[in-house]
């Protein structure tokens, strides 16, 4: 039985990874982050029970945050899209749930263009931020959110 429960959320435009605009954001999808995390955690990743989930809706993100945290979610690693930049409500959520939450981001935000992509409202309210390693953000977000449920659960 696992250790921990970790829930990996996308948000909206995030359900087509490793076909969507693979320029910005890679040809790997969502079915590879298993096999990263195994490689990354080695035997530890045993301790990890990951669930999936996309939702294009602010709300739909919002109730399902909402949702980790009445079924006892033990983290979330979030990639929130569009919604990162744009979203007091999602930050007002992560900031009440009491969920640890790693941000992850497939592509290097503030290498982007866009002036408004370099800005995160949610910063203030995860542990920590991960991004531009393309999908391995996600192996990475959970490895950093599994250090940081077992040295809280130590201490």
């Amino acid at each position: 039985m696992a250790r921990y429960h970790i829930l990996v959320l996308n948000g909206p435009n995030l359900g087509h990874l490793g076909q969507r605009q693979p320029e910005i954001y890679g040809r790997q999808g969502m079915d590879a982050v298993p096999g990263l995390v195994r490689a990354l955690l080695g035997p530890q990743a045993d301790e990890v029970a990951l669930t999936f989930d996309q939702k294009n809706g602010e709300g739909q993100l919002i109730d399902r945050l909402e949702q980790a945290r009445a079924d006892g979610v033990h983290g979330v690693v979030l990639n929130a899209g569009a919604y990162t930049h744009t979203s007091l409500a999602l930050a007002d959520c992560l900031a009440w749930i009491g969920v640890p939450a790693v941000e992850v981001h497939v592509s290097n935000v503030w290498a982007r263009p866009e002036a408004v992509r370099h800005e995160s409202h949610m910063a203030r309210c995860v542990v920590g931020v991960i991004a531009g390693f393309g999908i391995d953000s996600y192996a990475l977000g959970v490895a950093a959110l599994v250090r940081h449920l077992h040295k809280t659960s130590t201490t």
